[in-house]
């Protein structure tokens, strides 16, 4: 019996050495070449190039690497009947709240106005007032309902929109109550995972669609959004900013426009990251309760994408 990990380099080093810590009794493959395929069980996998598992005969478990799990089902050759299941860490909650209230507080309080005030050596007292937020969270699962319960203890104005209705402590929409929850808010906070039916979501009819000029943040996917439709809603005005941490193309390239524009802010997908340690745990329990025959936890819905 042997696990597989087969993700990029980084990722790799750090849970290869988690997992020999953790579970030094299990060999480990790591990538996907292998004389004896027949022998792994359980794979770890993170943009893993397509049809590379179909050699593994016996393979009985998929766990991703992380919060996402597009880039597993739209690898065709992997069979239907393999589980897979999914890293969730309330660390990684924590990490994502964090960053995402960072983003709201800094244009709740004009952080980048009073920056620019200062490199011109500026006394900029009273020139800012406190915008009058109405956040909505556009995907409350188990990411986005932590941020929205974060932002709405902090007093902040908060929305929740998702597929299926949601018990919350905040007005909260579903189905096709989309054009209302839209029509609320005036921050955009983008948590949905990425599956066919969020691809190219953030685009020119969505934000059309807003009745504030809105502050768009986006942590999801970088397929979620339409870049060129961004740029032209915030020239628009129908965007007063974006923070962007997710892109169509990974690393964003040096000649995209989003690198200079003056109304967004961008990091490099970094607003949550797995924890190995903890996600290793998670692994070992996923394919234990397997063995058993018991529920899976953090299993996947592959009609749902997660």
């Amino acid at each position: 019996m042997r696990f597989a990990i087969i993700a990029p380099p980084h990722p790799t080093a750090l849970w290869k050495k988690h997992f020999e810590e953790i579970a030094p009794h299990i060999p480990l493959l790591i990538g996907h070449e292998t004389d004896q395929p027949e022998d792994v069980v359980c794979a770890m996998v993170w943009k893993q190039p397509p049809g590379v598992l179909k050699k593994f005969t016996n393979l009985k478990l998929l766990f991703a690497m992380g919060a996402g799990v597009d880039h597993i089902l739209t690898d065709k050759q992997i069979p239907e009947d393999i589980p897979i299941c999914r890293v969730i860490d309330p660390q990684m909650a924590f990490s994502m709240s964090n960053y995402i209230i960072m983003a709201v507080l800094n244009y709740h309080r004009s952080f980048y106005d009073f920056e620019k005030a200062q490199r011109n050596r500026h006394w900029a007292q009273f020139e800012f007032e406190e915008r009058e937020l109405k956040v909505g969270v556009l995907g409350i699962g188990h990411l986005g309902m932590d941020c929205a319960i974060k932002l709405h203890q902090l007093g902040f104005s908060v929305f929740g929109y998702s597929p299926s209705l949601k018990q919350t402590p905040f007005p909260s929409f579903s189905g096709d109550e989309l054009d209302v929850f839209l029509q609320n808010i005036n921050v955009l906070i983008c948590t949905v995972p990425y599956t066919q039916h969020t691809h190219a979501l953030l685009n020119k009819a969505l934000f059309q669609k807003l009745k504030h000029p809105t502050y768009l943040i986006n942590v999801s996917r970088g397929k979620v959004q339409v870049e060129k439709d961004i740029l032209s809603a915030l020239d628009s005005g129908l965007l007063s900013g974006a923070f962007l941490d997710v892109f169509e193309t990974e690393p964003l390239p040096k000649e995209s426009p989003l690198w200079l524009h003056p109304k967004i802010k961008l990091t490099p997908h970094i607003a949550s990251l797995t924890h190995p340690k903890a996600s290793v745990y998670q692994v070992l329990n996923c394919f234990d309760q397997m063995e058993k025959g018991l529920p899976i936890p953090q299993l996947v819905d592959r009609q749902k994408m997660y």
